[in-house]
């Protein structure tokens, strides 16, 4: 097996036994130095946050490859190992949802607001349960495309640059990509390199669900209807998959702040309610698995990166 694949299946294993650490992140200490740099580079310009962007993906991509060229295989396996662990999410992800699902089943539905804030993007503060629920079973279904299914597609392909490139595209798309008069101009080179990385761990991802999911056909069905409608151009494919394999509707009234939405309609069925959280977390759950098989067998069978020798003297 190859080193790029031996090193995403220990890092999956790493992320499901320890999870992303609670303290000294490194996914945290690069937001951190993003934070810095914004204030040093903002201007109400794109070439300024095209600018932006290029120096902080290019700051762990370009290291990361040089180790890829340069390391022998075993370093390879490891650093693959590491970079996995570092950027996969998936094993917090479902300890929050899970945490989320059982205030909701305990009617504490002012803690459960607070706990679904810190997985998703959206205010709140005056969801009510079925609110509440919608936004877990959403977020379960976005942060696993973006979180551990795109993470190992980029991983199989071009190993530790991969994973940490699209790590920090996305980190970065969190951050100054939203429509804001802040980061309209600045954040959208952030926006839209997050786009295009995304786009294949999106529609793995959405396949998967349909394969996976408990109503192949509804989750078919829509996919092909109602992705298309949503204004995100990867999370509508995974939230249509996972509403028509859960037999759900999502979408509807979503609030930024000061900034109300109207989602589209995704999906046919109830709106989702505590118990449905549990059914997303174990459909992202074999989603995880099954991508992990897929990018596993990829990286065993793409040719192996060249090493570089050193020139000899």
């Amino acid at each position: 097996m190859s080193a790029r694949a031996v090193g995403l299946l220990l890092g999956y294993a790493a992320d499901l036994v320890w999870a992303d650490p609670a303290r000294h992140h490194p996914v945290a200490w690069f937001g951190t130095a993003a934070s810095l740099l914004e204030q040093r580079l903002w201007r109400d310009e794109r070439g300024a946050g095209a600018a932006y962007t290029l120096a902080l993906v290019g700051g762990v991509t370009v290291p990361a490859a040089l180790l890829e060229h340069r390391a022998p295989p075993w370093v390879q396996a490891g650093a693959t190992a590491l970079a996995t662990w570092t950027v996969l999410g998936g094993t917090s992800l479902d300890r929050e949802a899970r945490a989320v699902q059982r205030l909701l089943d305990e009617g504490d539905l002012d803690a459960a607001r607070a706990r679904v804030g810190r997985i998703v993007g959206r205010t709140t503060t005056r969801l009510d349960a079925a609110g509440v629920a919608r936004a877990a079973v959403e977020s379960v279904a976005e942060n696993t495309s973006d979180a551990v299914v795109g993470s190992l597609v980029w991983g199989a392909l071009l190993g530790v640059p991969g994973l940490l490139g699209h790590r920090a595209a996305n980190t970065l798309d969190a951050m100054v990509g939203h429509r804001t008069p802040r980061h309209e101009r600045f954040g959208w080179a952030s926006a839209r390199l997050d786009d295009v990385l995304g786009l294949p761990g999106a529609r793995l991802t959405a396949a998967l669900a349909v394969v996976a999911g408990p109503d192949r056909a509804g989750a078919a069905r829509a996919w092909r209807r109602d992705a298309a409608a949503h204004p995100s151009p990867n999370a509508g494919p995974v939230e249509a998959a996972f509403a028509g394999a859960l037999g759900l509707t999502l979408g509807g009234e979503t609030t930024y702040g000061e900034r109300t939405e109207q989602r589209p309609r995704l999906g046919d069925g109830p709106a989702p309610a505590a118990h449905d959280v549990h059914r997303a977390r174990r459909l992202a759950g074999r989603v995880g698995v099954g991508a992990l098989v897929l990018t596993a067998g990829l990286a065993r069978w793409l040719p192996a990166p060249r090493r570089r020798r050193p020139r000899p003297r």
